[in-house]
């Protein structure tokens, strides 16, 4: 299992690849700020997704892992 500093350091390098340094601390911001209910969101996270889509893309992310 990771580390919490090895997670957080992976988490800073997800957001980065999608938004520029400002949108990420701003990111960070509004989560804090908000009352974000992580269960909840994932519980509806794939709602509008076939089950062969979910497969697809858990097995494309799997490809692209770089180990």
């Amino acid at each position: 299992m990771r580390t919490d500093a090895v997670i957080k350091q992976e988490g800073f390098l997800a957001l980065k690849e999608k938004l520029d340094t400002v949108e990420v601390e701003k990111f960070i911001v509004l989560m804090k700020r908000e009352l974000f209910d992580y269960t909840k969101w994932r519980k509806n996270l794939f709602e509008n997704m076939t089950i062969e889509e979910l497969s697809k893309q858990a097995d494309d992310f799997s490809r692209n892992l770089k180990l």
